[in-house]
């Protein structure tokens, strides 16, 4: 899938500051196939006049389906290289439970995965096993949609262990999950 090289940075505000990494990963939009997040990018609505607002203005931070779908329908027209988009929501209950889903835009469609609820032991980390989870997916062609629920899986699994990475390569174990099947087998 990926012929280029990927380009990977993310937002830290102890590195660089909100506008800073904004400009630089929007610079990265062409160069790059599978893009995780919506955020630090600039997708403005009009390219010559940025008064006109962000496509992404006004969209809250749990999107419903449709303003999701808009967003990355945004993104591959401004940049149609982009083969792949996948972005998790998340949704704290409290401190120590939190509910996780993902979206996915993939061969022309968005997909929304299930929603998984679970208690956090460690935080750090879950974003980076989503993405694990999302390229993992991908490189061994799995359906879009178990693409989206593969990464939740993954991430959610990676909340349930101590430090900063997903330690389990225990594939069967995450599908259980990405399939919500907890039965006991005999």
């Amino acid at each position: 899938m990926c012929r280029r090289l990927p380009v990977v940075s993310t937002f830290r505000s102890t590195l660089w500051d909100w506008e800073e990494a904004r400009d630089f990963c929007t610079m990265c939009l062409p160069y790059i196939d599978v893009l995780f997040g919506i955020e630090p990018y600039h997708l403005w609505k009009d390219e010559q006049d940025h008064q006109t607002g962000d496509v992404k203005d006004g969209v809250p931070f749990q999107p419903d389906f449709k303003q999701q779908d808009e967003v990355f329908h945004g993104f591959v027209k401004r940049y149609p290289n982009i083969k792949c988009i996948a972005r998790h929501v998340r949704y704290a209950h409290s401190c120590s439970e939190n509910s996780l889903m993902a979206y996915l835009w993939y061969d022309g469609k968005t997909y929304e995965s299930q929603k998984l609820r679970f208690h956090i032991l460690d935080r750090v980390g879950g974003g980076d096993a989503f993405v694990s989870g999302i390229i993992y997916a991908l490189m061994n062609e799995y359906k879009p949609q178990d693409i989206a629920d593969f990464g939740v899986a993954a991430s959610a699994v990676k909340h349930t262990i101590h430090g900063d990475g997903n330690i389990t390569d225990d594939v069967s174990l995450i599908e259980h999950i990405m399939q919500m099947n907890f039965d006991i087998k005999r």
